[in-house]
């Protein structure tokens, strides 16, 4: 395929979770798609990420600092504009990138709040272009196995659902030490993290989220819950990187000890002002650690969700009770935490010795036995989704999915709603509507009605 008929990508944002997405890009799916633009808050991280673009055997691609994302979007002409920047500012880019012609990709959650969202659905709504969301969940083959069964009638109308996530002290805790502490950063982990699982229980069901009731808590992280145990010695130092202080600290994290590390955050601390490893026990963190919620969909169904940020252990477990039986899905496979590496160097962290560790499916008929669904080992970035929703993205046109996998801006703010629902409930003490805060058509049921 000659490079003008390539498809033309740029990417905001080129911290850790953009490796995932580039280096399928410019290897894999080069013959179709070509890499013209980089944009980011700091020269040193979108130089690190030209150095590993040589080491590929290609050349550096053209690169702006934050101020200048709309003149590479005049200068350079993508086609679609891959937003994988902090969270809070993803409406911004999109929004802009939208305006000026682009489609857009951008990483999960779609925005943090009601208002941002608002004008995502506004601008797409102006200007015709397409947003997808990479809900990479939705295309790990046990969560789509999920689907399947419930799509099939396994057990029947499906009438509730329990899902409970836990993250560990490793994983967790990295939220901890991240921008994503603080509200105005990530809309609270019930926004950044939990979206996940809310747009894989929207999409499992084929549900709509109607109202929302939640409380949260910080009960663990920050300097007051870190002393109330008798860790206040955890607390005397800002940051881990270089502090003798914190050699023996079990949240440590040392930004000298990984190459990526020191160059997409150590070295660019200066000019980014980001400072990646703080300290978890410190002042300041203002999102809870423990979150439980209760949610009605427009057709009914009851969504039970809690998320434990502080565990021992990582993963989760989801039960759907039907009229016909009932099926339970067990994921405690280590922690994927993101160290900003390729593919090809992910791995799972493993908890040796924790009992009931794997993936599993199982299927409670009523009145028959019990049987486990026969799935294959998969031991890849993310349960083996990131690999095939890149075939999505950069693969060649593929018939519409039967299952609905891929995820539009509406099903995307679906999503995120009930994050931002939640959390004003937990401000507010009271039962929130999602159409209060985001116009998800009225008319529709389904979230196979909404793009």
């Amino acid at each position: 395929m000659s490079n003008q008929s390539r498809k033309r990508h740029a990417f905001v944002g080129t911290g850790g979770r953009a490796i995932s997405f580039i280096e399928p890009l410019v290897t894999r799916y080069a013959d179709a798609n070509e890499l013209v633009g980089l944009c980011d808050l700091s020269s040193v991280r979108m130089a690190f990420y030209n150095e590993r673009l040589k080491r590929l055997g290609l050349a550096p691609v053209p690169a702006y600092t934050a101020e200048r994302f709309d003149d590479m979007l005049r200068i350079e002409r993508p086609d679609e504009v891959f937003v994988c920047s902090q969270d809070s500012t993803h409406h911004d880019y999109i929004v802009r990138a939208l305006h000026a012609g682009c489609d857009v990709i951008t990483e999960k959650p779609m925005t943090t709040d009601a208002a941002k969202c608002r004008a995502v659905l506004d601008a797409v709504a102006a200007t015709g272009k397409r947003v997808r969301v990479a809900f990479n969940y939705r295309w790990a083959p046990f969560r789509t196995k999920v689907k399947e069964l419930i799509v099939a009638g396994t057990i029947g109308r499906v009438r509730s659902v329990n899902l409970e996530y836990l993250l560990d002290t490793n994983h967790g805790a990295d939220y901890f030490r991240r921008w994503h502490a603080n509200l105005a950063n990530s809309g609270s982990l019930l926004v950044h993290k939990a979206t996940h699982h809310f747009d894989l229980v929207n999409w499992w069901l084929d549900a709509i989220p109607q109202q929302v009731f939640a409380y949260g808590d910080r009960v663990f992280y920050g300097r007051d819950n870190a002393i109330a145990r008798g860790d206040e010695k955890l607390t005397r130092y800002p940051r881990y990187t270089g502090e003798p202080l914190a050699a023996d600290d079990p949240f440590r994290l040392d930004l000298s000890e990984s190459e990526s590390f020191r160059e997409l955050y150590l070295n660019a601390e200066e000019e980014s002002g980001y400072v990646r490893d703080r300290n978890v026990f410190r002042e300041g963190i203002d999102i809870p650690d423990q979150m439980s919620l209760n949610v009605r969909y427009r057709t009914g169904e009851l969504l039970t969700y809690s998320l434990v940020c502080y565990s021992p252990r990582e993963g989760m477990r989801v039960t759907f009770n039907g009229d016909r039986g009932r099926i339970e899905y067990h994921e405690f496979i280590g922690t994927h935490m993101n160290r900003a590496v390729s593919p090809g160097e992910w791995k799972i962290e493993e908890k040796p010795g924790a009992e009931a560790e794997g993936e599993w499916i199982r299927v409670f008929p009523h009145f028959a036995s019990s049987y486990l669904v026969p799935m294959p080992e998969i031991r890849a970035a993310h349960g083996g989704a990131d690999e095939i929703l890149n075939a999505h993205f950069y693969g060649p046109p593929q018939p519409p999915d039967a299952l609905g996998r891929t995820a539009g801006h509406e099903q995307g703010a679906a999503s995120i709603a009930v994050g931002i629902a939640g959390m004003a409930s937990i401000l507010g003490n009271r039962p929130v509507d999602v159409a209060e805060l985001i116009p998800l058509k009225p008319q529709a049921r389904r979230l196979s009605e909404l793009v």
